[in-house]
């Protein structure tokens, strides 16, 4: 986070645009950073650290379920039958690959990290619709700037004691490098990118977009980590891919 943080505010520097905060926004910037940045990102790593990579991957395709059904619920959307039937086939698939994980692999307590993810999905999910107000209003990149300012210091207390003991001595040059892609790319970039989905798409199409998210985890995870594709993980994956088809396509209706 405070990675991310240092990188948005060198971009600031590139193009100072300067939109001052109305004080009646302020609220909303503070529970979408809670949402978005600080319970999303504490809760993804400690599940991921718990779970299998392909496991976290394919938890995280649930987000575009729960955009849809949070919307319905604050925007008072009509809550469709594809909209439920999405909801649970997703949940259905979720089940699977909770109850039919395996004891090999990378995993170290799955079930509680799976539920992690899940959590972070609900919590990215309500993120994801309550920020489209504020894109609306301010510059996408001034509204992530703030996000992550005030996410890295509501997280700093959380976090310093951990980190105070991260044993930097005992790293390579390459962890070096997959620390700073990790920053730069899969949280910088990920959340730029994002919000600017977020501005032009709408929550929910640029929600959809995480599906192609476990293809490359998958492929990375078998070369890497040496993970596999079990027969429960697939039949899981179908009946996600599913729930999200369904509930994107209500959506987009």
């Amino acid at each position: 986070m405070a990675g991310a943080t240092i990188f948005l505010w060198v971009l600031y520097f590139f193009n100072p645009l300067k939109e001052p905060i109305q004080r009646i926004h302020w609220t909303r910037f503070f529970i979408c950073s809670l949402l978005g940045i600080v319970i999303n990102q504490l809760l993804f790593i400690k599940g991921l650290s718990l779970t299998y990579s392909i496991h976290a991957s394919l938890l995280m395709l649930t987000t575009p379920i729960f955009i849809s059904i949070i919307a319905a619920v604050v925007f008072k959307e009509k809550l469709t039958f594809f909209k439920l039937l999405g909801l649970i086939l997703g949940a259905s698939g979720a089940t699977v690959l909770i109850l039919g994980r395996k004891n090999s692999g990378t995993g170290m307590n799955v079930w509680v990290g799976d539920l992690l993810i899940i959590l972070n999905a609900i919590s990215y999910s309500y993120y994801f619709v309550l920020v489209k107000p504020l894109m609306k209003r301010y510059n996408a990149i001034t509204v992530i700037r703030v996000l992550f300012t005030i996410g890295t210091l509501v997280a700093l207390p959380v976090c310093w004691i951990e980190f105070s003991t991260i044993p930097w001595h005992q790293y390579h040059w390459t962890d070096a490098g997959v620390l700073i892609w990790i920053v730069f790319g899969g949280t910088f970039l990920a959340y730029l990118f994002n919000v600017y989905g977020i501005k032009h798409l709408g929550p929910a199409i640029a929600g959809s977009y995480i599906y192609s998210q476990p293809i490359f985890a998958a492929i990375i995870a078998m070369l890497v980590l040496g993970e596999m594709l079990d027969l429960y993980k697939w039949i899981a994956a179908l009946l996600i891919f599913s729930g999200v088809y369904l509930s994107v396509k209500a959506a987009k209706k």
